[in-house]
C-alpha cells in the first residue's frame, strides 16, 4: 500500500498576504535600525535626555506623561525631530502593515466569489483602522 500524502498548497490569497507581509517586515526593520541608529549616534537630540531615562522608567504611564510633558495619541506625529520619537515611525509601519495586508486581500477573495471572507477582511481593516484612529476610546486611557 501506497501511503499518498496530500500536499497542501497556499491560496492566491495567503500568498497575497504572506507576501506584503514580508516586504512590509523587511522595509519596517530596517525603518526601527536606521532610526535607532540616528538615536544612538546623536544625530537628532532625544526628547527625554538620556539621563533621566532610569528615574522615569519606573513611573506609571500617566505620571511618565505628566512628567515629561508628552501628550497621548498621535501627538508624536510632531516630534519626529526628536531621536527617541523618530523610532515610532517604524513602529507604527510595522503595526499598519496587517492593515494592508488584509486590503489587498479583499479583491481576491471577492473575484473568488467568497464574500463571507472578503466581509471579514473589510470588518478587520475597518476596526485596525478606527483602533489606529483613536476614534475608539475603549480601555484605561
Amino acid at each position: 500500500m501506497e501511503n499518498k500524502e496530500k500536499k497542501e498548497v497556499a491560496t492566491e490569497e495567503q500568498l497575497r498576504y504572506a507576501g506584503l507581509l514580508s516586504i512590509g517586515m523587511k522595509i519596517g526593520m530596517a525603518m526601527l535600525l536606521i532610526s535607532f541608529a540616528i538615536y544612538a549616534i546623536g544625530i537628532l537630540p532625544p526628547f527625554v535626555p538620556v539621563e533621566d531615562l532610569p528615574s522615569l522608567w519606573s513611573m506609571p504611564v500617566h505620571d511618565y506623561l505628566h512628567k515629561t510633558g508628552i501628550h497621548q495619541g498621535w501627538s508624536w506625529l510632531y516630534m519626529l525631530n526628536k531621536g527617541d520619537f523618530l523610532n515610532f515611525v517604524g513602529i507604527a509601519f510595522l503595526g499598519g502593515v496587517t492593515v494592508l495586508c488584509f486590503f489587498a486581500i479583499i479583491p481576491i477573495l471577492i473575484r473568488k466569489k467568497d464574500y463571507v471572507y472578503a466581509l471579514i477582511a473589510a470588518l478587520e481593516v475597518t476596526v485596525l483602522v478606527l483602533a489606529a484612529s483613536g476614534l475608539l476610546k475603549t480601555g484605561g486611557h
